[in-house]
């Protein structure tokens, strides 16, 4: 056992599932999901989530278990892991929280801005808004009554719609949240590690991760998502691979040109990720290896 809790993080791709499992099973730990797609139980091939092999080699919390209809956010997922690591720490378990969403960690560390909820039919409402003024307007009418919003482009939807449902909602502007004090959601000590392979490498992995993911059901998963019909908007319908793989089921792009384009959309995905953790996370040690990162944890003895 370590004490504290571990984050594990890195680009698609990097192995950092692998270490966390590697690291759990040496350390008697669990593993805390900190991915945003792989909480939906819709994709699991898509997602690459663990298998049930890996899942019987140690417990795994947060993995499928919200429906693709749900929206979740950093804060909720926050909400929800927080008392999940206070309680491993509790029983003895060290806590190992793995995953690519950077925004994720910084919630547990950082907290939450204290938004209130926002009614269902509010969010209806800002996307009604936006459709009906135009992206450029409706970054107008947001600005208008939340002045700071002004550093968003107008195809910041996700954004912008956020910060007119908060002030619908409240008659305050998001910012004035924002710049409230925030609180910690866990009082642990906190070991970090980001996975950084070399860019070649980490590059060939993504294109071998896409050709296994449409190989091994990923079109079929998509199928079934499809067949739901659910909002566009929602995030699991985002989700690298959904896209791409949709194309193929609309016949608008043959299987190698939808590889071709899931390879690509793999390759920038971790690229953005690679730059987020660069510059948000500049002070996290790195390694280039699973290996090296259960070595990280484990070499001191601990």
């Amino acid at each position: 056992m370590i004490d504290g809790v571990i984050f594990i993080a890195g680009p698609t791709a990097s192995g950092k599932s692998a270490a966390a499992l590697g690291l759990a099973e040496d350390i008697g730990g669990e593993i805390v999901n900190a991915d945003a797609m792989q909480v939906y139980r819709d994709l699991h091939i898509v997602t690459a989530r663990p298998s049930e092999a890996d899942e019987a080699r140690a417990r795994h919390h947060l993995y499928g278990v919200a429906d693709g209809a749900e929206r979740w956010s950093a804060g909720r997922w926050a909400r929800e892991a927080a008392p999940i690591i206070d309680d491993l720490a509790a029983r003895g378990r060290t806590p190992i929280v793995v995953g690519g969403t950077g925004l994720y960690f910084r919630a547990l560390e950082e907290g939450l801005s204290p938004i209130p909820d926002i009614p269902p039919e509010i969010g209806e409402a800002a996307k009604a808004r936006r459709e009906a003024l135009g992206a450029d307007a409706f970054r107008d009418e947001v600005i208008g009554f939340d002045p700071a919003m002004a550093r968003l482009p107008a195809g910041d939807a996700q954004r912008l719609l956020r910060a007119w449902e908060v002030f619908k909602a409240t008659g305050a502007p998001l910012t004035e949240f924002q710049n409230r004090p925030r609180e910690p959601l866990i009082a642990l000590p906190v070991r970090r590690l980001v996975i950084e392979p070399p860019r070649e490498t980490l590059y060939a992995r993504c294109d071998e991760r896409a050709a296994a993911m449409l190989a091994h059901g990923a079109v079929e998963e998509v199928r079934r998502l499809l067949d739901r019909a659910l909002d566009p908007g929602l995030p699991v319908m985002k989700a690298l691979g959904v896209p791409e793989i949709s194309a193929m089921l609309r016949g608008e792009a043959n299987e190698n040109e939808s590889l071709a384009a899931l390879q690509q959309s793999t390759r920038r995905f971790a690229k953005r990720q690679l730059t987020w953790f660069r510059n948000q996370a500049a002070d996290w040690p790195r390694v280039q290896t699973h290996g090296e990162a259960v070595a990280n944890f484990t070499g001191d003895g601990a």
